[in-house]
Parts: structure tokens; C-alpha cells; sequence
């Protein structure tokens, strides 16, 4: 994919894969526990791993798209919040330790949306249920995403933070 676009400055590493059915870890089937981490904590390290590859000594932007599962959890769900979480801890803060060591004009930021909630995926009821739990008492839209990331793109003095892109859900 990389080879194919040319030389890129900045990259966003959106992957995100949230299993619809609600599964207790003690019932989580260990084939979904490994497509969850593949398809969101994998893909992200790959994407990451492809760009910065091909950044070399040029400046540049990498935001890592991660989900408030990964700050305060979800039931039902350890697979999806724990491969988010994985993004905005271990992988954000190594990234970003690592790529100055090479490039200090390279930063690494990541945002962590609240549900958005896409048409005919999620129930009615979950619906409700994700604007009941935000502040804003409104779904975020993938548009509040991109200026989130366009923001942390274009801000060359923020490096190793995570936008909270979620209406204020901080209610549990």
C-alpha cells in the first residue's frame, strides 16, 4: 500500500473491528479474543510499522486511532478494549519513545472516540445506550474524528497524546 501511494508525510492508522455480540471473558471464545487484537491492535502496528518505514528521515505525522473501551473498558467486550487500550498505552508511548531517536520532527498521537455510531450497525438500544452515557447527549460522528486527527496532523509541538473524541462519555 505504501509502495503504491509514494512517499507519504502523514498517516492516520484507523483500524477498528467491534464484535456486535456481547461475550463475558469467561464465555470469549479464544478465535475471537485473537481476530479482535489481529484485526485492531495488529493492523494498527502494521500500519505504523509500513509508514514509519517509508518516512525515513523526513518529518512527519502518525496518529493512532484508538476508543475510550481502551480507557475505561467494556463489557462484554475485554477483546476490543484491551487491543484499544494496547494502542493508546504500550503502543502510542514506544512509538513515540522510539521514532525521535531517529527523527526528532516525527510526532505520534492517537485519538480515542466514543462511539460513532454508523447507520444499521448497532442496535436501536445501543444507540441509546451510547448517547445516554455522553455528556453532549449526542452520537459522535466520524467527522468529529478526522478534525481530531487533522488537528494532531497539523500541530507540530504536540507529540505522545490521545484526544478524547467522545462527547464528554464519561459516564459509566
Amino acid at each position: 500500500m505504501f509502495e503504491d501511494a509514494g512517499p507519504l508525510d502523514v498517516c492516520a492508522a484507523v483500524a477498528g473491528v467491534w464484535p456486535r455480540e456481547d461475550k463475558p471473558v469467561w464465555e470469549l471464545p479464544l478465535e475471537r479474543w485473537r481476530a479482535t487484537l489481529d484485526a485492531n491492535l495488529t493492523a494498527t502496528f502494521l500500519t505504523a510499522r509500513a509508514f514509519l518505514g517509508q518516512l525515513g528521515d523526513r518529518p512527519g505525522a502518525l496518529v493512532l486511532v484508538g476508543s475510550t473501551a481502551g480507557v475505561f473498558g467494556e463489557a462484554g467486550h475485554a477483546d476490543y478494549a484491551a487491543a484499544k487500550s494496547a494502542i493508546l498505552t504500550g503502543l502510542l508511548l514506544s512509538v513515540k519513545n522510539e521514532v525521535v531517536r531517529r527523527n526528532p520532527q516525527v510526532r505520534v498521537n492517537a485519538v480515542a472516540p466514543g462511539p460513532v455510531l454508523f447507520p444499521h450497525y448497532y442496535s436501536e438500544e445501543q444507540k441509546q445506550s451510547a448517547i445516554d452515557r455522553t455528556l453532549l447527549k449526542r452520537a459522535g460522528s466520524p467527522q468529529d474524528v478526522v478534525n481530531a486527527v487533522v488537528f494532531l496532523i497539523e500541530n507540530d509541538y504536540i507529540t505522545g497524546e490521545i484526544i478524547h473524541v467522545d462527547g464528554g462519555r464519561h459516564i459509566l
